[in-house]
Formats: structure tokens, sequence, C-alpha cells
């Protein structure tokens, strides 16, 4: 997995995307008690549902590559 340039802030920036998206949906509301972890997976779950980005497979799937899957979703929203 190549690192990418800023991908902490592209996480933040993911997530944050993400969250609205889930939340204009309807199937989430977010607490400010949510963990940023929490956050991560169910926004990676739910764009791998929606068919927004690629799953990785199961065994693969870990607190990091999903971060990393995130950051590169948003590096692409950022670009638009």
């Amino acid at each position: 997995m190549k690192k990418i340039k800023n991908e902490k802030e592209l996480v933040k920036k993911g997530i944050l995307l993400g969250m609205s998206y889930a939340e204009k949906r309807g199937v989430a509301k977010f607490e400010a008690t949510d963990s940023a972890a929490d956050k991560i997976e169910y926004v990676y779950r739910l764009f791998v549902h929606d068919k927004i980005i690629q799953a990785l497979p199961e065994d693969q799937v870990t607190q990091q590559s999903m971060q990393h899957k995130l950051a590169i979703w948003a590096s692409k929203q950022v670009k638009k």
C-alpha cells in the first residue's frame, strides 16, 4: 500500500463527506461520541454497499486499509 501525500487530511475529509452522504441518504445519524474508527468503518462499508468504492478482500480489511481507501476516494472528490 503506497502512502498518499496528506493522507491524514484526506481521511478527515473523507469522514466528513461520508458522514454527510450517510445522513443525507437517511441511513445513519452520527453522534459526537462516535469514535473515528467507527465512523471510518461505517463509511467504508456504506460506500462498498453503494458501489462507490471497490471492496477489499475481507481478509485484508483493517483500519489502516479502510483509511487508505477512504483517503483515495476523498482525494478524487477534492479534484472535482
